[in-house]
């Protein structure tokens, strides 16, 4: 006899108990209270079957035709005795037929595997073996061998009923259950809508000063409104005003802080919205030779005296600065104005009226001149021709005017007057030289011109004048 090796002997436990799990062992589902299905084992087509509708996993919706009742009371019962509980040759329809059926449901709790938690239930479907199902009828027949068949129907027809009134029972025993629940819920909703009718008593009478001060308050807030309204069309009208005046307004406090600014003044103040609150003497001003404002505000401030003062800005403008006090409703000193009035034009205006009045008296003196005295462009063109250049070369001031200064120059001096007119052009100064002109019928006239370039305020020369005295032969 050959002797296996024992680390080759196959398991022999395991698998016995394999083979008896798989062609063996029933179907079950673990259900909780409620019958929600939590996990299924084995094949359970034959008892249980998708419900129409929404999915769901609850057994008693599931539950195939002669199972769905007993199944309702089997798990009340269950769940009540906390006991197991069989129920034998239970007829369940499948495909056309119905198929005997032993139902067992297990509760948990009375197992030893009980588990925290909510209440589990194990059902345990067991299709009746075709001996059982022999067993029953050969006993039926053995006991009432003598009987007709129409007894032995009559039989059948009392177990069924046995059953029937079991579960009718069991049914009473559970609607009874639900109807003391129910009783005693009432009794909890009577109570708690008595609390709740106390509470809506309390809410309506806060409902009614909730209400009084809601009233209180709309009219305030009416009032408030108006007064809102009020101030926003004040402001409105003070910054279109101060917009519309084209005049730069700056408000500081105290503290030299800046309170508000209008538009305008961000022309001689680098100022935008978020400078509020900073102090004036970090902002920076494109005013020139003028750097003594903050002394000039604390003076204002100190003596209460305004004062005005011409200051001008790095782009030629020039505006009246004048600094006042700041006074409140109550006459109370919280700062200070300072404010900025363009008066370039009325500069320019006053510069023009002094320019004029010397223009008159040189006016004067040029048409008096026994010189030919003539204004030209830096292009040649004529712009001014007195009455001894009329006599000198025949042309009238209207026949002049129309002219360019070329048209006195004989050919061969016209290179060497260019190179003069652009010297003057440059602002270069000229020692009076001796050359000639052509007057309007052709003669040559011997001439001492003396010129001189005319500039503007920044430098640049625009117009050439020139004197020019004729020498007698």
């Amino acid at each position: 006899m050959v002797e296996i090796p024992v680390q080759g002997k196959p398991k022999y436990r395991e698998l016995t108990e394999k083979i008896l799990l798989q062609n063996y062992t029933p179907a079950g589902v673990l259900v909780s209270e409620k019958g929600d299905i939590l996990y299924i084992h084995g094949r359970t087509g034959m008892y249980l079957e998708p419900a129409p509708g929404e999915a769901g996993m609850n057994i008693l919706t599931m539950a195939r035709e002669g199972l769905r009742q007993r199944l309702t009371i089997a798990l009340q019962r269950a769940k009540n005795d906390k006991k197991p509980l069989f129920y034998s040759e239970v007829q369940v329809k499948t495909n056309g037929d119905f198929t005997s059926v032993n139902l067992v449901v297990i509760p948990v709790a009375a197992t030893p595997y009980a588990l925290e938690g909510p209440d589990l239930l194990l059902i345990i479907f067991e299709k009746a073996p075709v001996w059982e199902q022999k067993k029953t009828e050969e006993a039926v027949s053995g006991d009432y061998g003598n009987a007709t068949e129409s007894d032995v129907r009559m039989l059948k027809l009392a177990e069924k009923l046995r059953i029937k009134e079991e579960e009718l029972k069991a049914t009473n025993e559970e609607l009874q259950t639900s109807t003391e629940e129910l009783k005693s819920s009432n009794e909890e909703m009577q109570s708690v809508n008595e609390e709740l009718q106390s509470t809506n008593e309390e809410l309506e009478s806060s409902k009614e000063e909730l209400q009084s001060v809601n009233e209180e308050l709309a009219t305030v807030n009416a009032e408030l409104q108006n007064k809102v309204s009020d101030l926003t069309q004040a402001n409105n009208d003070m910054n279109n005003l101060l917009a519309g005046t084209d005049i730069g307004t700056l408000f500081v406090d105290y503290g030299m802080r800046i309170m508000r600014f209008t538009p305008a003044v961000t022309n001689l103040v680098n100022l935008i919205p978020s400078d509020v609150g900073r102090p004036i003497w970090d902002i920076a001003t494109s005013i020139v030779g003028y750097d003594h404002l903050i002394s000039d505000i604390r003076e204002v401030l100190d003596k209460l005296i305004p004062k005005e003062i011409e200051v001008q800005t790095r782009s030629g403008m020039w505006f009246l600065m004048r600094i006042r006090p700041y006074r409140t409703l109550d006459n109370v000193i919280k700062g200070a104005v300072i404010t900025f009035i363009d008066i370039t034009e009325l500069r320019r205006s006053r510069e023009l009226l002094k320019e004029s009045e010397t223009i008159k008296r040189l006016g004067v003196v040029v048409h008096d001149s026994n010189d030919a005295i003539t204004l030209q462009d830096l292009e040649g063109r004529i712009l001014a021709w007195n009455p001894r250049a009329e006599k000198m070369y025949g042309w009238n001031a209207a026949e002049a005017l129309k002219m360019n200064i070329s048209s006195l120059v004989p050919d061969n001096l016209k290179r060497e007057e260019l190179d003069k007119i652009k010297k003057l052009s440059q602002a270069e100064v000229l020692e009076p030289y001796r050359t000639q002109r052509l007057s309007k019928n052709g003669r040559i006239v011997e001439v001492w011109p003396t010129a001189s370039s005319l500039v503007d305020e920044h430098g640049n020369t625009y117009a050439i004048t020139t004197t020019e005295r004729e020498i007698k032969k």
